[in-house]
């Protein structure tokens, strides 16, 4: 469901663009700088900003990076990381289909893929994020080794994405189709997690690593 237009979002983004970076070119090949040598995770579609926040403050030996196109929700998630103390965060309120302008090769360890859109028509299944379009991009900005960490409660997205993820160069490190079934306090619980949790539907989980 859209989040409902909120008139001070811009405005607020605006006014905090040290934290929520609209098209951060100046960065790129200058992320371990601004990351001061930390691993860098990267979370495409942050939404409301549940998940990057809570695992910012959960390990603040990463540096953490969140995008989010749509301004109504970002917001949300720029405001509550700055009640919070920590500072090894930053937004990109921008479209992901534009990571190649703000990341080198090689500058990125994690990607995280939480609860994307199935897109479920068959005629939109290239606008999924784990769609060979978008994932033949994360294989250049991504490190030796770098990771793409997909969790969803759509089996037909998940299948969908172990097939076109493992076409490009990655290998199958983790899968688990009920990874809530124990529990992992090393990874957070996001908005929609927890609702399908309540439904007790079962959480998928693949971990890919780049070769």
């Amino acid at each position: 469901m859209r989040m409902r237009k909120k008139k001070w979002a811009l405005p607020f983004l605006q006014e905090h663009s040290e934290v929520a970076l609209q098209n951060p070119i100046h960065l790129k090949s200058r992320w371990n700088t601004v990351s001061d040598q930390r691993p860098i995770h990267l979370e495409i579609g942050v939404g409301k900003g549940g998940y990057i926040n809570q695992m910012a403050l959960q390990h603040p030996d990463a540096f953490w990076v969140g995008i989010e196109k749509d301004v109504n929700v970002v917001c949300i998630a720029v405001k509550n990381f700055l009640n919070q103390e920590n500072d090894n965060e930053l937004f990109i309120t921008n479209d992901a289909s534009e990571l190649e302008q703000w990341f080198d090769k090689g500058e990125i360890d994690v990607i995280h893929l939480n609860f994307s859109d199935p897109w479920p028509k068959k005629g939109y299944r290239k606008r999924r994020l784990s769609s060979d379009g978008f994932v033949s991009k994360y294989h250049d900005i991504l490190k030796e080794n770098g990771k793409i960490i997909l969790k969803t409660d759509n089996k037909i997205l998940f299948e969908f994405s172990v097939v076109e993820i493992l076409k490009l160069y990655f290998v199958l490190e983790e899968i688990s189709v009920d990874f809530r079934r124990e529990e992992h306090q090393e990874d957070a619980i996001t908005e929609y997690e927890a609702k399908f949790m309540a439904l007790n539907q079962p959480i998928y989980r693949a971990i890919f690593k780049k070769i």
